[in-house]
């Protein structure tokens, strides 16, 4: 009679639960432990802390940009001081080497650790690299030290765009993206004068101190409101070995784009094993990712209709950019017969002007529904300047018209490629895919220059150097022929423009989270 009554009282007791069902139940404790860490909810950060945590951000990505531009005006003082002219080059290199293959790495431990312990990671090592490149004896021992800053710097980039995706939501995130833009354009106008006078007026060292107050700076602004920050990460075992793989693979293909065709021919046993070992490598981790339970860069992560198409025209974009800007300085030189300092007075147009073109596709994503349309009519504009480019011969002003339209248009992609991206994937792996989106931009920027310098030697002539002064072989060559050779770079330059308006009409145009009509202010 009890029983009965008991059984009454709790009828689950006395029914028998069916095997699929308590076979769920049995494996939630697991599937719990396995989520994603996030953290209880949060009040939302007021509009005085998203222009704090911003304006650190900003400043955190002002000291990366500026170490890629301010050291290579003071490189001539440098090397008469250790008296080493033949290593210097490896000043510029150790820095894009390490902050190259490091990108992806930081994205997604961010994504596993947090991201206030990679911003702090990547700023320390930072600034132990500054100090030590200021203190270097040595150009051996300052190459070293450029080669771990460059592991700080290479941090900065993702994890900064990682922050942003957690603070600001993805509609209004393009207009952000415009200000990233102009922090590097004033860093790479700002670099080489700040260089020059230091180095003339100071002491080079200066380039490298200069780092520890903004960077100090920045983390004050940062740390107190990291707290506020919502949290996506998610703890789980890294693959080191896929980490490995990947960015070993990747200091070879570097290492390849920057000697082949400079120290050695494209074709000597040097560049044809470094070529092979990269391959290799990258196999590797092809084959490992597609074994591990958890792999470094998730080969799924970059499939789908939104990612392969976001990188291409990101990468095609930016190192379309990239490769005009290291070679026309020597078209001005030799068809308009400007010097050095000028020439690179005509690189604003190209690199200042794109700023405009990012923050018109940001403030048209915050408005709009399709907001892919700005970037698709943008890449389009920047096809037409670059072909115009290649059928005519433009005088001064008119080359300096079309490399403006050519900036705007280019704009238009950056801000909405990264949106894009980052809205593409889940929560959990944006750090992941930021990492993987500055690592295959500059991947594509070092490939780039690499082509545009090639096609100019194969134009000219396989025995014309590139790099020396009016006096030298670049002073020789005619007008004429510097004007035919570069209509095959910018041929080049628009193949690539049409490869990401291409992109960018077959990428999936997915709904964006967060307002669609109020932008938010930047200052008061």
């Amino acid at each position: 009679m009890n029983q009965s009554i008991r059984q009454r009282r709790n009828p689950a007791a006395s029914a028998a639960v069916p095997a699929d069902i308590a076979a769920e139940l049995s494996e939630l404790p697991a599937a719990i432990s396995a989520a994603p860490s996030i953290a209880p909810a949060r009040p939302p950060l007021t509009q005085s802390e998203v222009r704090t945590i911003l304006l650190s951000l900003l400043l955190t990505m002002f000291l990366a940009a500026l170490d890629q531009t301010i050291v290579a005006t003071a490189l001539p003082t440098i090397s008469r001081q250790f008296r080493d002219v033949s290593n210097l080059s490896w000043v510029i290199t150790a820095y894009l080497l390490a902050s190259t293959a490091v990108a992806p790495v930081f994205g997604t431990l961010s994504d596993i650790y947090g991201r206030r312990a990679m911003i702090v990671v990547s700023l320390s090592l930072f600034i132990a690299g500054s100090v030590l490149c200021a203190l270097a004896p040595t150009m051996p021992i300052l190459i070293l030290a450029r080669g771990l800053q460059g592991l700080g710097g290479g941090g900065i980039m993702p994890v900064v765009q990682t922050v942003i995706s957690d603070v600001v939501s993805a509609r209004e995130r393009g207009q952000y993206q415009a200000y990233f833009s102009a922090v590097w354009m004033i860093a790479g106008i700002s670099g080489p004068v700040l260089g020059g006078i230091f180095a003339d007026h100071l002491h080079w060292s200066m380039i490298f101190w200069i780092n520890l107050p903004l960077a100090l700076a920045a983390l004050a602004l940062l740390l107190p409101k990291m707290g506020k920050i919502p949290v996506y990460h998610r703890r789980r075992k890294v693959d080191w070995l896929g980490g490995v793989l990947l960015m070993v693979s990747a200091v070879l293909f570097m290492l390849v784009l920057t000697w082949g065709g400079n120290r050695f021919h494209w074709l000597s046993p040097t560049i044809l094993g470094l070529i092979g070992g990269a391959l290799a490598l990258a196999l590797a981790f092809v084959w490992h990712a597609g074994r591990a339970d958890e792999p470094f860069l998730p080969l799924s992560m970059i499939g789908g209709s939104v990612v392969p198409y976001g990188l291409m025209a990101s990468g095609c974009a930016l190192g379309a950019m990239i490769g005009l800007t290291v070679v026309l300085p020597l078209y001005y030189e030799v068809v308009y017969h400007l010097s050095a300092s000028e020439a690179g007075l005509g690189l604003i147009p190209l690199a200042a002007i794109s700023t405009c073109g990012a923050a018109i596709a940001g403030r048209t994503m915050a408005r709009v529904r399709h907001y892919k349309r700005v970037a698709i009519a943008g890449s389009i504009i920047a096809t037409l300047a670059s072909a115009t480019m290649t059928v005519v011969t433009p005088t001064l002003w008119m080359l300096l018209v079309l490399l403006a339209t050519f900036g705007v248009g280019l704009g238009t992609v950056f801000p909405i490629t990264v949106v894009s991206l980052q809205n593409a994937v889940p929560r959990a792996q944006v750090g992941t895919m930021t990492g993987a989106m500055n690592f295959f931009r500059a991947m594509m920027s070092s490939f780039t220059v690499a082509a545009f310098s090639a096609i100019l030697l194969m134009a000219l002539g396989s025995d014309v150097s590139l790099v020396g002064d009016s006096h030298g072989p670049v002073g020789s060559i005619a007008a004429a022929d510097m004007v035919a050779a570069f209509r095959y770079v910018f041929a080049a330059a628009t193949v690539m423009l049409a490869c990401a308006a291409v992109c960018m009409i077959a990428m999936e145009e997915r709904p964006l989270a967060g307002p669609a009509s109020v932008p938010p202010e930047m200052a008061e």
